[in-house]
């Protein structure tokens, strides 16, 4: 099983994998990690995957095989190639957690996390993935721990294909915690990111990770999105004892400049798109990019991140 990692400062290897994918329930994105980002998207045909950490994602196993042979280059060698998986919203779930102290030993520290989370999981702790990753937070008496769980299955029906076709899947993540590397370092930032029937809310303070929640969306609709932002809002101004500097939108299609306008009006406070400055982003690539953006990172922003 290859190693789930739950943030995208863990990711970083030397070298990167050759390629990188990011899975969503609409499409997938591809791009070569070294050189120039050369993006490559391919459309999936509604009904091939349905992201969700309590079933089986892929729903027609065959039609994403097909897929995703049409997407992957034909290797030139009979050699295992390596990637990077960035796995759709709801795939996992993820969660912030604090603690007062926190173990040194790296066993220690899992048993800690494993028994904090078994019981806000609907499935069996002992047969999933589990993941954590312990944050820098400049001032803060407490630990907080980003954890991501899933059950070991759901990841390797994701890996099936890739593997099939020579491709050895080194590392995995999660399309929220990839785009993180997106988001402005300064105050404290709130995005909304859309992909397929999910909405995925995030909250940071000064590059700290503070709140993560994934809901299914029954209607792509503003009002819905709005009534899952409001308490968001609530919580940063009760726990974090400041306003949110921006919030930051992310998937929004069609719907992209009346939630902006209407947020704006609402919320009174600015509005913007994520944005990466490796290419167009939508709600299919902005963990990829982010990924990518990150191989490219300075050490001091990577170091403010870790």
């Amino acid at each position: 099983m290859s190693s789930f990692l739950p943030t995208l400062t863990a990711l970083l290897q030397d070298p990167p994998p050759e390629f990188c994918f990011e899975i969503s329930e609409r499409a997938i994105a591809m791009s070569r990690t070294r050189g120039a980002p050369n993006l490559t998207l391919r459309e999936l045909p509604p009904g091939i995957i349905s992201a969700s950490p309590l079933r089986d994602n892929i729903l027609q196993p065959e039609a994403f095989a097909s897929e995703v042979a049409r997407l992957v280059p034909a290797a030139s060698a009979r050699k295992r190639r390596s990637a990077a998986l960035i796995l759709p919203d709801y795939s996992a779930r993820l969660s912030v957690l604090d603690f007062d102290s926190f173990p040194e030993k790296a066993e220690d520290q899992e048993a800690l996390v494993r028994f904090r989370i078994r019981k806000s999981v609907p499935f069996d702790i002992d047969s999933a993935a589990i993941s954590y990753w312990r944050q820098n937070s400049p001032g803060g008496k407490s630990h907080e721990v980003i954890v991501a769980v899933t059950p070991l299955e759901i990841i390797a029906r994701y890996e099936a294909p890739f593997r099939a076709l020579g491709l050895q899947p080194g590392l995995l993540t999660i399309s929220p915690l990839a785009a993180l590397e997106l988001v402005p370092l300064d105050g404290i930032s709130v995005v909304a990111k859309v992909n397929g029937s999910i909405l995925t809310i995030l909250v940071t303070h000064l590059g700290v990770l503070k709140l993560v929640r994934s809901l299914e969306l029954t209607e792509f609709s503003l009002a819905e999105i709005a009534a899952d932002l409001y308490p968001t809002f609530v919580y940063v101004e009760d726990n974090l004892n400041a306003p949110a500097a921006r919030l930051l939108l992310c998937g929004f299609g069609e719907l992209e400049s009346a939630a902006i306008r209407e947020f704006q009006a609402e919320m009174q406070l600015p509005v913007e798109l994520l944005r990466s400055r490796l290419g167009a982003l939508n709600g299919q690539n902005a963990g990829l990019l982010g990924y990518l953006q990150s191989l490219a990172t300075p050490p001091a922003r990577q170091g403010a991140a870790a």
